[in-house]
């Protein structure tokens, strides 16, 4: 424990220089810029944020991103709590009570809850990413390419069960993303598969290009289709949190930040699920029930302190197993193979410190973001004001340039606009694009596992389900797909009955 908290000292002391408190200080800005305006994410930020940072030193491009995105997933509620329109699909939850708030004269005091509840579910996670990151280190040395072909398949099977209304289309969604992830060369003979003669297909889908894309690009494209009306914003009462607020509901933060963090370690589920789980774990704990919806401290402080959590905890699976546990997470493990940190199971062994080092990132982040809660609330929300027509092409701009830069190819252009396509067509027609990405960020993974594990037991498939972990994890899968079933549900309900 304290060989912990020690190695946390160090990498917090090697943060605390100039440059290092500008960088914070300027991407949480950036983050909570991008979460108040409507329809840009968490993860378009980090995405377009990977593009800029690409010539930085890893470790300063790394924390520029994780501010971004603590920041994007708190500045979400800005604009939840005055427009009753989420910034990011994480501040869904709280517009229910966020806004009923701010209609009573009372939005100053529910921003005040939603620093105080972003702020400690972030310490919650932090908490919990410094304590179970080296155990699951330790258990993921017992992994092998059976295990990991296995925790891919999950990845992708639960990320496209709990991120849409129907099962099917997420399961489609995820599916299309392991097959365009065989688009290229394969991992171990180089055999070009799908590429038809193009030297650029024979090198695959880059998978930034493709995140800009998904996220970035198709975003502008529902902005420019939507023509969202001009912004009416209300007058703020005080901003600052009360402390009776806090301890008032500390059940409530504490439970938020329990269920965000273990939601965020599940691949690929995101922070809109740790908030709505958040929520409804609050709701049903509650001894006013009714209040919920109509303007409850109650359900904003679960909303806010969830998703907020569900961020760090989407880095213990990153760090660990090299599998993201939200789609922004995919984008920063992007990142971090770009700059030559190489997460998964030989990170407590190769590089221990680099797992403290984020924790001190999520500190600087979270501190960020308190500094402009307390202090810029009233400047920020001016930037909601911002006419759409000038945000799309800036949007635009910074998509095309920053995906050209990271390796100075065309082809990376025309990866991103037709990922864009692909995104904006997916919303259109009510499909999840998490699993998607996730398929494209796992595809990788869960071929060469499958592949290694052939080879390994001469082309037999019964290991792939003898070794207990791969058991549990086979088993798991299975059950989570009969359950989404409709006759395996319309049986249960009759049983039940």
């Amino acid at each position: 424990m304290f060989d912990g908290l020690i190695a946390f000292g160090h990498s917090l002391a090697s943060f605390l220089t100039f440059e290092s408190i500008f960088y914070v200080l300027a991407a949480s800005l950036v983050g909570v810029i991008i979460g108040a305006l409507p329809g840009l994410t968490a993860t378009m930020g980090v995405a377009l944020m990977t593009t800029l940072t690409i010539k930085m030193p890893s470790n300063t491009a790394l924390l520029v991103l994780i501010c971004t995105y603590v920041g994007a997933i708190y500045g979400g509620s800005r604009s939840a709590i005055l427009l009753n329109i989420p910034g990011t699909p994480a501040s869904a939850a709280s517009c229910l009570d966020g806004y009923a708030l701010a209609r009573q004269g009372m939005a100053g005091r529910a921003m005040g809850i939603a620093t105080t509840g972003s702020v400690l579910g972030t310490l919650i996670g932090m908490f919990f990413l410094a304590l179970f990151t080296p155990l699951l280190g330790d258990l993921a040395l017992k992994f092998g390419a059976y295990e990991f072909f296995w925790l891919a398949v999950f990845g992708v099977i639960v990320s496209a069960t709990l991120t849409g209304g129907d099962p099917l289309k997420g399961w489609i969604a995820g599916f299309a993303g392991l097959f365009i992830a065989t688009i290229g060369q394969e991992g171990i003979h180089a055999y070009e598969r799908f590429a038809f003669g193009s030297r650029d297909l024979a090198g695959g889908f880059s998978l930034v290009p493709a995140l800009v894309g998904a996220f970035g690009f198709a975003e502008i494209l529902v902005a420019m289709h939507e023509k969202r009306p001009p912004v009416k914003l209300n007058r703020l009462d005080s901003v600052i949190p009360k402390l009776k607020d806090v301890w008032q509901y500390r059940r409530t933060i504490a439970r938020s930040g329990v269920i965000g963090t273990f939601i965020g370690i599940v691949p690929g589920v995101g922070e809109d699920v740790a908030a709505w789980s958040s929520y409804a774990a609050a709701k049903r704990a509650s001894k006013e029930k009714e209040q919920f919806g109509k303007g409850s401290i109650d359900g904003l402080m679960a909303a806010e302190t969830g998703d907020n959590a569900c961020v760090p905890g989407a880095m213990i699976p990153v760090l660990t197993l090299q599998v993201p546990g939200s789609a922004p997470a995919a984008v920063l493990m992007a990142a971090m193979l770009i700059h030559g940190v190489k997460p998964g199971p030989m990170i407590m062994i190769e590089s221990p410190q680099f797992v403290y080092d984020v924790v001190a990132m999520m500190l600087l982040a979270t501190l960020g973001i308190l500094l402009y809660g307390l202090t810029l609330t009233r400047f920020l929300i001016q930037v909601l004001r911002v006419p759409t027509t000038i945000i799309t092409p800036m949007l635009f701009v910074l998509c095309t340039v920053g995906t050209y830069a990271l390796a100075s190819r065309l082809f990376d252009v025309w990866t991103m606009l037709l990922f864009g396509l692909l995104g904006f067509v997916l919303r259109r027609y009510r499909f999840p694009v998490a699993p998607l990405v996730l398929g494209i960020v796992l595809g990788d993974l869960m071929e060469k596992s499958l592949r290694r594990g052939l080879v390994l037991s001469d082309g037999d498939l019964a290991p792939f389900f003898t070794r207990p972990i791969s058991a549990v994890l086979a088993a798991i899968i299975v059950g989570v797909v009969l359950l989404r079933l409709s006759p395996v549900q319309r049986a249960l309900r009759r049983q039940v009955a």
